[in-house]
């Protein structure tokens, strides 16, 4: 014989329905319902991104600011600063 008889479940059901009402089980149901998808959808969603091939990663070269500018005569012009500019 199992643990749990017709009988057993029929006596946890009309606990169920005492305790909870009849009204707040149908909303109870639907919540669960509602919860369990979302929940479906993104472990679904995860298993896709593991999936996915992640995207080749490019390497740019540095970027190199001038400390100076040559001039036309070859010599280095130095490169005038940004000025912080103060709200009124």
């Amino acid at each position: 014989m199992g643990a749990m008889q017709p009988m057993h479940w029929l006596i946890v059901a009309v606990v169920v329905v005492i305790l909870f009402g009849s009204k707040k089980l149908p909303d109870a149901a639907r919540g669960l319902g509602r919860s369990l998808r979302i929940f479906k959808s993104e472990v679904k969603e995860m298993q896709n991104d593991d999936a996915a091939p992640a995207a080749p990663v490019v390497a740019q070269a540095p970027v190199q600011l001038p400390a100076a500018q040559v001039t036309a005569t070859g010599a280095a012009a130095p490169v005038a600063q940004p000025t912080e500019v103060k709200p009124l």
